[in-house]
């Protein structure tokens, strides 16, 4: 039963270079990645890069003391995010803080006020109807007051046509038959589509009522902005309906279903998202199946949405949609062939759950009365960044030599071994966040690169341990080989618990803060993890393969591992009993 045993032992002790090896193809890999990606270097934070940070604290309006939760904090920041996007902004950060603030973080190179702008008005929601719509960006865009009357004036909506479709809610005949074909866009603008009593009751002040030439010149600036819309710049997308009222007709941008971008033609706001009650994404399990929204008006929106809808569904293509707009931006525009009556209806088409749920969340978020007001603003300089990050990099530079003097000073030959490990965690580290910059949004702030400098001290207490458990053993009067693998264990278990006592420390921080402390707690977190890898596939298999030289095994002064110096006992020697005297009558 005991040679197996040692067999197994001496088998694993004789190959820790497998566990080298790992760890280097490891390493070389992630640098691999790390090129073929582009992204050598870690994302900076704001305060590091420079740019704007502003903090927008909620507020409930009157008759609406519950608006702030959870569930409307997170559409507002899905929201804010795609404003964010829409000024071409790159690597912006969004996120909440707190019961009732949202940190807005936008890099160097925006411009702040319009970014303010952006993010600090509340959302709107309309529903207006379409008047033309076309995809944009590929070539010679047809005026609309060329199309002929009885005609349609663009080509359908890809998105309107073939995928989203509105419905009553419950299963219900077509009340009429479309009839009329689809009007040419100016006569629709001269003509007055506002019924009485819908949320654009004053659409004839702009430009159906204006009088002689004003409602031709109107018409044509609207029919030249069209025109000239590029929906694929994001430019001209960030200033689409800039100043326009809802009783005013604009141009929009909205994607289709594949994803091309299509620009609009929209005439007043019919209906506000204030009239939305309550949307919900739900899986049709009984009929055709797929994903579909549902929308539950007020009785003032009801109204006002079955008089659309039936107006509406006597049109042809696209002139029988209507779009719901958000900031100027279409996110839906269904079809209709029927009026919506009872209060409920169903958008349905091609949807994905992430779809669905996201075009719910707006149409609830329409209706919510949830404001923003600026509660800071901060501008960091890239100078100002530039001089943290060399403050933070000169620290841990200091750090790093003094603990370096400290290991070579006491551990001598075991430094060497020491120093090779912390430069292999600090590759790993550095590797792994300009890989996560791309891959999940983490950005390396001020506090990240303290929170680096912290495990350098981590990481080095690990050898110390294991260090000082090696040179018990020598002590005790064990040879070098025998003291690395009888340190190990006990070595291990300290190891272990120390640092997951520092990743436990972290990921509460990480949990229960925000913003830059997050950076501290994930940086930390992250190189407690890498110390134990360090140490398991490193640290212990190269003082294992060192222990078999003899500058190591045979105690040099300069080692670290001198039995002198240690104050190591004797070894323990075994003696053998005198031979009893042999009697010479029995010889």
């Amino acid at each position: 039963m005991a040679a197996p045993k040692k067999g197994r032992s001496a088998s694993a002790q004789s190959k820790p270079g497998r566990a080298l090896a790992l760890i280097l193809i490891a390493i070389v890999a992630l640098t691999g990645g790390m090129f073929v990606s582009g992204h050598t270097t870690p994302r900076l934070g704001i305060d590091l890069a420079g740019g704007t940070s502003i903090t927008l604290e909620a507020e409930n309006e009157p008759g609406q003391p519950n608006a702030i939760n959870k569930t409307n904090m997170d559409t507002a920041v899905s929201i804010m995010e795609r404003r964010v996007n829409g000024l071409g902004v790159s690597e912006a950060e969004v996120q909440t803080q707190g019961d009732r603030n949202i940190i807005v973080n936008i890099p160097k190179g925006t411009d702040s006020e319009q970014a303010r702008e952006q993010v600090g008005t509340t959302a709107k929601l309309y529903f207006r109807p379409v008047l033309t719509t076309e995809v944009s960006g590929t070539g010679a865009t047809p005026s609309p007051s060329a199309s002929p009357s009885g005609s349609p004036s663009a080509a359908p909506s890809d998105k309107g046509s073939d995928k989203e479709k509105a419905t009553s809610s419950s299963s219900a005949t077509p009340s009429s038959t479309p009839t009329s074909q689809g009007r040419a866009v100016t006569d629709a603008l001269k003509a007055d589509p506002t019924p009485s009593g819908s949320a654009s009751s004053n659409a004839s002040a702009s430009p159906s009522e204006s009088a002689g030439g004003g409602a031709d010149d109107a018409t044509a600036k609207l029919q030249a902005a069209y025109t000239a819309l590029d929906c694929t710049k994001p430019a001209q997308r960030a200033k689409v309906g800039d100043g326009a009222k809802p009783s005013d007709p604009i141009v929009a941008c909205g994607q289709n279903s594949q994803e091309q971008w299509q620009k609009y033609i929209l005439g007043p706001a019919e209906v506000d998202g204030t009239d939305v009650d309550k949307a919900q994404a739900i899986l049709d399990t009984q009929g055709a199946g797929g994903w579909k929204v549902t929308m539950d008006f007020t009785s003032q929106g009801a109204k006002k949405f079955a008089d659309i809808t039936g107006r509406l569904a006597k049109n042809q293509s696209p002139q029988n949609q209507f779009a719901i707009v958000l900031d100027g931006d279409v996110v839906s525009d269904p079809y209709v062939n029927q009026s919506i009556t009872g209060g409920n209806a169903e958008i349905s088409g091609s949807f994905t759950q992430e779809e669905a749920q996201g075009l719910a969340n707006m149409l609830s978020y329409g209706a919510l009365p949830l404001t923003f007001k600026e509660a800071s603003v901060t501008t960091v300089t890239a100078a100002l960044g530039g001089e943290q990050l060399d403050a933070g990099l000169i620290a841990g530079a200091i750090g790093l030599a003094l603990v370096v003097i400290y290991l070579v000073a006491y551990y001598r030959g075991l430094s060497l071994i020491a120093i090779a490990s912390l430069l292999v965690s600090a590759a790993l580290t550095y590797v792994i966040m300009s890989l996560l910059g791309p891959a999940i949004g983490f950005a390396l702030n001020l506090p990240a690169v303290c929170g680096a400098i912290v495990a350098i001290g981590i990481t080095a207490d690990s050898f110390i341990v294991y260090f000082e458990r090696v040179r018990d053993e020598i002590r005790e009067g064990r040879s070098l080989r025998p003291a690395v693998e009888r340190a190990w264990p006990r070595a291990r278990r300290t190891v272990l618990v120390s640092d997951f006592v520092s990743f436990l420390a972290a990921a509460v921080l990480f949990v229960v803060t925000v913003g830059k402390v997050q950076g501290f707690a994930f940086t930390l977190g992250l190189t407690t993890v890498l110390d134990v890898v360090v140490v398991f596939l490193f640290t212990k298999p190269l003082l294992t393969i060192l222990a078999r030289t003899k500058f190591f095994a045979n105690g040099h002064s300069w080692s670290g591992l001198d039995p002198k110096r240690l104050g190591a006992k004797p070894p323990l020697r075994r003696t053998r009993r005198p031979a009893a005297p042999v009697d010479p009558k029995e010889a």
